[in-house]
């Protein structure tokens, strides 16, 4: 359904997307994961034909999105990063607008929005800008719904919202996602990257990998100890300066370790001792951040 070949773009002198090529199949959830900067709404605005590439092509069921925009603009929905609806509009009068927009009405394609316009019903008459941030979020997909896209273009969708809304929005995608649309949906949360049939993990205007979550951690193949004591950031010197570390990264209260094979639990524990930390060590499972971390570390 999107088809990316070797997109570049660059921004005064900074390189946002470096030769970026990714085949997005119809009726999946793709996941374009990445930090802050990484190049996610770069890549997002060249598809939605908000920005051109500098090299490169891209289409969207067989629409080139430089040649032919007027047809991109029809077929996909797009929900950018940054709440963009009319704030002095009500509830009601966005949905409306976005569909006479599209030369279409709220009726038409009621069904595709309904399970996420009836939370917003009780509000239909409140200025957007007054919404909270999960009901913003609603109705922006709702908007972006209204006309009934092939595809969806959800840029960082769950920024700045809470766990709870951050839930009921994937299982949303899951719902859509039934009803053939494809999704391309961009985070800098990789605990979201489960949520998606396939990810492309991308750092620094490039890819990193691209596969199933699963697959990606399960390639991984490297044990994970989880580490702490009473000084975190002493330890995590203390274990950077280790000839036996191949990698620490702090993980909420912990500390991600990977050792050398020859190194057990044991070991781990003595040179932790040897550096006047209290140890508490046990072994844990590696998961998406422990593989974006090491393949940061051999860009």
């Amino acid at each position: 359904m999107i088809t990316i070949k070797n997109i570049s773009k660059s921004c005064g002198k900074v390189e946002a997307l470096r030769d970026v090529s990714l085949n997005i199949n119809q009726n999946e959830i793709f996941g374009l994961i990445g930090p802050d900067g990484a190049g996610k709404t770069t890549l997002m605005r060249i598809l939605v034909s908000l920005l051109l590439p500098d090299k490169g092509s891209a289409s969207m069921g067989g629409v080139d999105v430089v040649k032919q925009y007027r047809q991109i603009r029809k077929i996909v929905g797009y929900m950018p990063g940054r709440f963009s609806l009319y704030h002095d509009l009500s509830v009601e009068e966005n949905l409306n607008f976005f569909a006479s927009v599209f030369g279409t009405t709220v009726e038409a394609n009621y069904y595709l929005v309904k399970d996420i316009y009836q939370q917003l019903e009780p509000f239909k008459t409140r200025r957007a800008g007054k919404l909270s941030g999960g009901m913003k979020q609603k109705l922006a997909l709702s908007c972006a719904l209204i006309h009934k896209p092939e595809v969806l273009v959800l840029d960082e969708p769950t920024t700045g919202v809470d766990a709870v809304s951050r839930t009921e929005f994937w299982d949303m995608l899951g719902k859509l996602k039934q009803s053939g649309i494809t999704i391309f949906v961009s985070t800098p949360y990789m605990d979201e990257a489960s949520r998606c049939d396939r990810v492309a993990l991308i750092q620094g205007g490039e890819i990193m990998t691209v596969d199933q979550p699963a697959r990606i951690v399960e390639q991984y193949g490297k044990r994970i100890w989880n580490v702490k004591s009473a000084e975190t950031y002493r330890l995590l010197n203390d274990l950077k300066a280790w000839e036996s570390t191949t990698s620490v990264y702090p993980f909420g209260q912990y500390l991600h370790l990977s050792v050398d094979e020859s190194t057990g639990k044991e070991d781990i524990i003595a040179y932790m001792q040897s550096q006047n930390h209290e140890p508490y060590v046990y072994e844990g499972f590696s998961i998406i951040e422990d593989v974006f971390m090491d393949l940061m570390g051999k860009q």
